[in-house]
């Protein structure tokens, strides 16, 4: 149990050194602690994960391009080891955000690589509207569930039914089920045991931390469409990453390519929402040759001739 009251089912070696002194924490304006870790050395790559992972997410990214750059991954608040507040108020798009600039600004990071999956890649794009001048790339993945226009009022009410669901019956049993979802079985059609890792995982997450998540940032963030005159202005370089069976990203994604100037746009084949676990090695692949653009200096923004109005170039 937390110190602010917060029950969560997380595995003994979390808990038992929750709050440790040897643990690392930055610490938000409100108070709420954030868990990290970080390896390598090199220009910072922050890594943000989705509503169903925490920072175990990104352990293969971790592991590769922790060999040539500084690779920091953090725990949203309401995901334990980092501080899971009771009050609803305490979550929200913004405080997200504001979470990340909280994280570099504790380890005196004045300029990073942002990469988000999901709910982390909705933060990272935010961060972009916010910092830009403090992000030195932004990799927005798997971004855009809820976001078309004609499916907000039902993601806003599948939302209320994930609350419920928590609320109402334990971790494990919420990953039985939401493990699932019509865009994550194709993980475990791919590595039994790699979705196996994920479910587990997902289980020992805290309810009230995910319920809270869920409500306050997931159900009450802004649609992509609405942020269409802030995507124009972004010039910070960006990748958008979408399996192209995660379907409720495909539209939101060319969207952002679309409308940020300096985006491209990369699909990886036959693969669902957690792209990176899925497909580890193409992830790792397209990631790193976007970062090995971007710090080349060779990252082109849009030529305006390729957006005319005419299809072929000849007037009519």
């Amino acid at each position: 149990m937390l110190a602010n009251g917060a029950d969560f089912n997380v595995p003994i070696d979390l808990a038992a050194t929750h709050r440790g002194d040897s643990m690392p924490y930055a610490t938000a304006e409100d108070g709420v602690s954030l868990f990290y870790e970080e390896v390598g050395a090199g220009k910072p790559v922050i890594f943000l994960h989705e509503f169903a992972g925490d920072y175990r997410s990104w352990e293969v990214q971790l592991r590769h391009f922790g060999r040539r750059y500084r690779c920091i991954a953090f725990n949203a608040r309401g995901y334990p080891p980092s501080d899971v507040p009771e009050t609803l108020a305490s979550y929200s798009q913004e405080r997200a955000a504001e979470d990340i600039r909280v994280v570099v600004d504790h380890l005196g990071v004045d300029h990073a690589h942002i990469v988000g999956l999901s709910m982390g890649g909705f933060a990272a794009l935010h961060f972009g509207f916010r910092y830009p001048q403090r992000a030195l790339s932004l990799c927005v993945a798997g971004c855009g569930y809820g976001a078309e226009p004609e499916q907000r009022d039902r993601f806003r009410a599948e939302t209320m039914a994930i609350a419920d669901a928590l609320l109402s019956t334990n971790m494990p049993a919420f990953a039985e089920q939401y493990a699932y979802g019509p865009t994550r079985v194709q993980f475990e059609n791919k590595d039994p045991r790699g979705f196996a890792e994920f479910r587990r995982m997902l289980g020992e997450h805290s309810a009230v931390g995910s319920a809270n998540t869920i409500l306050g940032v997931q159900r009450e963030r802004p649609s992509i469409y609405d942020l269409a005159d802030k995507m124009r202005s972004l010039f910070v370089p960006t990748l958008i990453i979408s399996g192209d069976e995660d379907w409720p990203c495909l539209m939101p994604g060319i969207l952002m390519k679309q409308k940020i100037p300096s985006a491209a746009l990369a699909l990886v084949p036959n693969c669902g929402h957690t792209v990176n676990l899925e497909a580890p090695d193409e992830f790792n692949r397209i990631l790193g040759d976007f970062l090995a653009q971007v710090e080349s200096g060779r990252w082109p923004m849009r030529d305006p001739r390729s957006v005319r109005a005419s299809i072929t170039g000849i007037r009519t």
